[in-house]
């Protein structure tokens, strides 16, 4: 009786500790989209320490002569962020753009009414489109359409790209800028259907405007693209109508509409937080419905395309932001410490915008340097990497190419909020010009490793370059300045043979599986 007991633990055991298998296949012709790689985009706002003691701090002893953090230029270069989005974000429907040119002696100090600080107006304009170009990204710049409107923005254009002649084109070279700054993509305003948005409008308020202020910057300058603003997010009790009222002014005098969400595990239920990329694509797939709505009614010939202008986990920080005292200088707001499983949902939620990179062609993970950021500094001191950065480096680095749509087929797991979650998440980008495919890939067991067979036959003579991992035992494990407790390594177990890739993934873990031609 004592052996059939113990065989029955032992079986028991074996069942428990049981590999999930799941299986994919890659087609060639199985194609998304050609990933535009502003989906890599980020996001820069007068706000907290993002820009005063995040990429700007004159003094500090790795600073350039115009005051950039060179640490921080590194870090970002090597994200290759191609598109950051400026100066805001709620800041910017109270922002009077011409307090941050010309001489800094002359700026005016200002009240932030957005996040009740003081601002200086030191870092401007002209200052951050070098900074950008410092780091080779492309400039997305939003206009006020709170408490200003068609004028603010037709004179902001003129200055920023406007060759000269005029006013506001020849104010740009007074402040020694004689090349227009050539900025091409322009937001029409910031979540103006939020009741905390300075200058809250109901869709037909912001529509009208959007469309009017669009007709007069085109006018401007025809080379431009937009974007108007859709919902803050998917609670808005006005979604996803303000999108369909508002574009019903704006769809054919804009190029993209705006989405914006954040997450967090708030109640500590992981195995929900790690499924919320399910509710991602529903919000995706929800706006596309509703412009794809708007164009058959109008009976357009042109599809709307989306700019998720911000997206992260956001919740870390929120009690720590109700007790800082109002109207200081740039003062430590937003600053999430993230975590393992934070870097997991943001892995997914990367895999979610490249299941969608047919209509999703800008993103912004919002934000870039110490607010809600992959990238944290100290003041005078030095910059270090959050968990979340490396996903968003794998993704930018090797998620260059076509966005193939794999066939998967997972084991399922029920949370509280979520049923028939797939273990498996993923999806392939096929470059190519380099002839490779980078395999990103989440297991979200909590439990268990994942086995995963993947039909490569589409792509004869293909190997493994390498398998990156990011694993920890520690769900919460967070890194500091002084130790990085997360990090990837390249020791993923995975091989390519006659045409099959099988690779183990481990519990709770994201993947980057790099495959290439083999030389014959």
């Amino acid at each position: 009786m004592k052996d059939l007991q113990s065989i029955f633990n032992l079986n028991r055991r074996k069942v428990k500790t049981m590999t999930l298998k799941a299986k994919m296949i890659l087609e060639k012709d199985f194609k998304i989209s050609e990933v535009d790689p502003r989906i890599y985009g980020s996001f820069i706002e007068h706000l907290g320490r993002a820009v005063y003691g995040g990429i700007y701090e004159p003094g500090h002893h790795d600073a350039d002569e115009r005051g950039f953090r060179r640490d921080v230029i590194k870090l970002v270069s090597d994200l290759q962020v191609p598109i950051v989005r400026y100066p805001g974000g709620n800041f910017v429907s109270g922002y009077n753009w011409e307090d941050g040119v010309g001489a800094r002696e002359d700026r005016p100090r200002r009240l932030e009414l957005a996040w009740r600080t003081i601002e200086t107006n030191e870092f401007g304009t002209n200052e951050f489109i070098e900074w950008a170009r410092s780091v080779n990204a492309q400039v997305m710049m939003a206009v006020n359409l709170g408490t200003r409107g068609i004028d603010d923005a037709r004179n902001l254009l003129e200055y920023c790209n406007h060759p000269g002649g005029t006013y506001w084109s020849d104010l740009r070279k007074k402040h020694g800028y004689v090349q227009p700054h050539a900025v091409k993509t322009w937001c029409l305003g910031n979540e103006m259907d939020g009741p905390w948005q300075i200058g809250h409008k109901t869709a037909d308020e912001y529509g009208r405007l959007a469309l009017e202020t669009a007709k007069v910057m085109k006018w401007v300058d025809p080379t431009i693209e937009l974007v108007s603003c859709g919902s803050s997010n998917t609670s808005m009790p006005t979604f996803p109508q303000y999108e369909a009222t508002s574009l019903e002014h704006t769809y054919e005098a804009v190029d993209y509409v705006s989405l914006h969400q954040y997450y967090g595990n708030r109640d500590g239920d992981t195995a929900s937080y790690l499924a919320n990329s399910m509710d991602l694509d529903h919000f995706i797939k929800t706006i596309i419905s509703t412009c794809d709505y708007l164009k058959a009614k109008k009976r357009s010939k042109k599809t709307m395309n989306l700019s998720f202008d911000e997206w992260n986990v956001w919740f870390h920080s929120n009690e720590a932001d109700k007790k800082l005292e109002p109207w200081s200088i740039a003062p430590p707001q937003l600053e999430d410490i993230y975590t393992f499983e934070d870097a997991l949902l943001v892995g997914s939620m990367l895999i979610t915008l490249l299941k969608h990179a047919d209509r999703v062609k800008i993103a912004c993970m919002a934000q870039l340097v110490n607010v809600i950021a992959p990238i944290m500094t100290v003041n005078g001191g030095g910059a270090w990497k959050q968990t979340i950065y490396y996903p968003y480096l794998h993704a930018s680095v090797y998620g260059r190419g076509i966005a193939l749509q794999p066939v998967v087929s997972s084991p399922k797991y029920d949370s509280k909020s979520f049923t028939d979650v797939p273990y498996l998440d993923s999806v392939a980008v096929f470059n190519p010009e380099s002839e490779e495919i980078s395999i990103f890939a989440v297991n979200r067991s909590l439990d268990e490793s994942l086995i995963l067979d993947c039909d490569i036959r589409s792509f004869p003579g293909y190997s493994v370059i390498e398998h990156i991992v990011l694993e920890n035992d520690d769900l919460k494990a967070a890194n500091t300045l002084e130790i990085e407790r997360v990090k990837p390594h390249t020791g993923g177990d995975s091989s390519a043979r006659d045409g099959l890739l099988q690779a183990q993934l481990p519990k709770h873990s994201w993947n980057v599986i790099r495959l290439g031609k083999s030389e014959r």
